[in-house]
């Protein structure tokens, strides 16, 4: 007879086995799903590229995020941290896979790029060691993959690692144009992300509701030859964390 729920970390591994072995994207179990994926380097996968994501080049240009410390969250190969890391910021990088991590340090000595990576899980107490605060945290394709649950965990990873003041951007699926739309409920009745969830303004607007929103708007098309990775399917966007706490009827205010 087994009694081993005792904390709310062991409440959220066992509804990670709720789902399907072959639907984990977001455990430390799914390193080797990544590694294959990452495994040709010469697929013509549009985020494969060495191109920063426009939104993030659009943040820079326009001043809404300046250099500091940044963390890259599932980096992939790398293309938006060697960005930063080329505009001056002090880059951490985490993946789940080690592929998608060699690749990146193999483009950073290419390049010349001063980014620490670590391969691992960042969610997990025992995963990756990341060190706060980070002026920016910014996201390109990780939160889609978390099922609902996960999300207690993603905040709070914020909240441990987010300076005060500091910024978190992200890019998800849009409502309407790529992921799953089913509830979170019939998620676990079906064991399974779908290949990935959907997300509506207004629900990333909810879910981050103790950051204060600056900007969040659909990804913009880039052309093939654009030096920035831009899909329409995506949404972009930017969160701040208040320097002082916010009083509830601030939270309030922009849900």
């Amino acid at each position: 007879m087994d009694r081993d729920i005792r904390t709310v970390e062991d409440v959220l591994r066992l509804l990670d086995g709720l789902f399907a072995s072959g639907a984990d994207r977001w455990t430390a179990r799914a390193a080797s799903w990544w590694d294959d994926f990452y495994a040709d380097r010469s697929k013509p996968v549009p985020f494969f590229a060495t191109k920063p994501d426009e939104n993030l080049v659009s943040y820079l240009d326009r001043g809404l995020i300046r250099p500091g410390r940044a963390l890259d969250l599932g980096c992939g190969p790398g293309r938006n941290a060697l960005h930063l890391a080329s505009l001056g910021f002090a880059v951490d990088a985490v993946d789940l896979s080690p592929a998608a991590i060699a690749w990146a340090r193999d483009r950073a000595h290419e390049t010349g790029a001063d980014v620490h990576f670590h391969c691992g899980d960042a969610f997990a107490s025992t995963g990756a060691a990341l060190d706060g605060p980070y002026d920016l945290i910014y996201d390109s394709g990780c939160f889609h993959h978390l099922p609902p649950h996960r999300r207690i965990s993603y905040l709070a990873l914020l909240d441990r690692l987010l300076a005060p003041g500091g910024l978190f951007a992200l890019t998800c699926f849009a409502a309407g144009a790529m992921g799953s739309e089913l509830s979170d409920t019939e998620l676990y009745h079906r064991s399974s992300l779908q290949g990935g969830l959907a997300y509506t303004p207004e629900s990333l607007r909810w879910i981050f509701s103790d950051l204060t929103a600056v900007e969040l708007r659909r990804m913009r098309d880039e052309p093939s030859d654009s030096p920035r990775f831009g899909e329409p399917f995506l949404w972009t966007a930017l969160f701040r964390r208040d320097a002082q706490p916010r009083t509830a009827a601030d939270c309030w205010s922009i849900r």
